[in-house]
């Protein structure tokens, strides 16, 4: 076991590595090998995440692991504990199941000679997630940025059609925009503070909070941060991009991007919060009020917009922006409490919808390709393994007891009672955005199986994606009914951040 201890504080780096040098090796080689190799890292990276996360339970510790051999600004680190190994963990997975799910689509949609393309950025997709997740420098987090934004954007455009280049650029305009205020916001700190690595910048920052004076630029670098980071995640109002991109791109890629791409700039924002600021700081400068209230109004107003779609892709994607409002409104009460419930929401969230959107593809397939709510109708009868993940995950974004989404809600109300004098108006709004996801989820259950017109071609699921499915949903299971063990490991990462 201490052998296990010792070497697994190696695991992050190699996370990176291999996936990295993956892609590459993925760029050459044809696209069914392209597509093995992809499916073997995330299972190698999620095997080694996995172990890194069972030597954190066992003993709970935060480390730092310097690259090089040279100390920053020379060199780079990265920092993981309890909470970074949980992240990498379920990030892998949802890779994983979503790959073994979506074969089939990537093969027969995407021309022979840009398959091995699609995997590499998958491989680089994966890579930047996890950087995000484990970085301990805010520059390094900066590239790993915008690798990710390149990777997301060349999801949209796979398809190749006038459509999709429209909505990648319109993507790629809002992603840009969050990381140019996110060059601009660490430049004006490196500017303050003359560091990068975010517990150099920590000691500064308190350094000079101690003087006066220099709490309105600090000011102003958080609300840049804020800001760059709810663009990217798709925060109300910065959101109008994501149902037109997630309607055009492939659900593989709409899983990934929902999974890991919206979530880990939130991871990275809540590191940023500890790690760099401190949560006393970050609340002295009342940026938290205005996420609060962004958060309040991604959580009603989005889920308004749901329940007005009748394209089944562009209804999980204002879900998407429904869920990404609570777990803002959860930063923004700014407790430790509050904290563990974004986390929490960002789990059961990505396992969630990864797992809608490649139960929806399988609906779709089996109503022959149909994007609209009322077509669909009996294809969970024709496709019995979609339609039950569909109607688990549906039912975990409602909030139904037992499966994440109930917890995550339960955390907040939690945390809200505990710290927040917006208690009031988070419950109503909490309420609102319920009864609304109830309205569309069920709605779709329902459709899904009412019985239908005969579809003009047979589908047959691959057995790929019945095992995908059944893993999805033995992971979600797993999550709600494991609730006890998830919390105590993201309290204690957040405790140790």
């Amino acid at each position: 076991m201490d052998v296990l201890m010792e070497f697994s504080t190696n695991f992050p780096f190699f996370c990176i590595l291999i996936t990295i040098a993956g892609g590459v090796v993925c760029s050459v080689l044809r696209p069914t090998a392209a597509y093995r190799l992809n499916l073997a890292i995330a299972t190698i990276c999620f095997v080694m995440s996995g172990l890194l996360l069972y030597t954190m339970y066992i003993e709970p510790r935060q480390i730092t692991f310097m690259m090089g051999h040279f100390s920053a600004p020379w060199g780079n680190e990265i920092r993981f504990g309890p909470f970074e190994a949980l992240m990498a963990t379920v990030f892998s997975l949802v890779v994983i199941l979503s790959s073994l799910a979506e074969k089939p689509q990537i093969f027969n949609k995407i021309h022979q000679s840009k398959t091995n393309l699609f995997y590499l950025m998958m491989c680089l997709l994966l890579a930047s997630t996890y950087a995000l997740v484990y970085t301990n420098d805010l520059f390094t987090a900066y590239v790993f940025i915008e690798i990710n934004t390149l990777c997301s954007c060349g999801f949209v455009a796979a398809k190749n059609s006038r459509k999709a280049i429209a909505a990648t650029i319109k993507y790629l305009i809002m992603s840009l925009l969050g990381s140019g205020l996110f060059l601009i916001s660490i430049s004006l700190l490196y500017i303050l503070t003359g560091h990068l690595l975010m517990p150099n910048v920590q000691e500064s920052v308190e350094t000079m909070l101690s003087t006066s004076g220099y709490s309105l630029p600090l000011t102003i670098i958080v609300g840049l941060m804020a800001v760059s980071m709810a663009i990217k995640s798709a925060l109300y109002p910065f959101h109008n991009w994501v149902p037109v991109a997630y309607n055009r791109a492939f659900n593989l890629s709409n899983a990934l991007s929902s999974g890991l791409v919206l979530k880990g700039y939130i991871i990275l924002l809540i590191k940023i919060f500890y790690r760099v600021l401190g949560l006393e700081i970050v609340k002295e400068l009342e940026i938290l009020n205005i996420l609060l209230l962004f958060g309040l109004l991604s959580m009603v107003l989005a889920s308004i917009d749901a329940t007005r779609e009748t394209n089944i892709k562009k209804m999980l994607a204002c879900s998407s922006v429904a869920q990404v409002g609570y777990v803002y409104v959860a930063i923004g009460i700014g407790t430790p409490l509050s904290f563990a419930a974004a986390a929490y929401l960002i789990i059961g969230h990505s396992m969630a919808k990864s797992m809608l959107y490649t139960a929806c593809e399988g609906l779709m397939q089996s109503s022959d390709n149909t994007k609209f709510i009322t077509l669909i109708k009996g294809s969970a009868l024709r496709n019995p393994f979609a339609g039950l993940a569909f109607t688990l995950g549906g039912l975990s974004m409602i909030g139904f007891p037992l499966l994440a989404g109930f917890f995550g809600k339960y955390l907040l109300v939690l945390a809200a009672i505990e710290g927040s004098p917006f208690l009031w108006v988070i419950l109503l709004a909490l309420i609102a955005s319920t009864v609304l996801n109830a309205m569309y989820f069920l709605r779709c259950i329902v459709i899904i199986y009412t019985k239908g017109p005969t579809p003009e071609t047979t589908y047959t699921a691959p057995k790929s994606f019945k095992l995908s499915m059944t893993l999805f949903i033995v992971a979600n299971l797993a999550l709600g009914l494991g609730y006890s063990v998830v919390y105590q490991l993201i309290e204690q990462g957040l405790l140790l951040l």
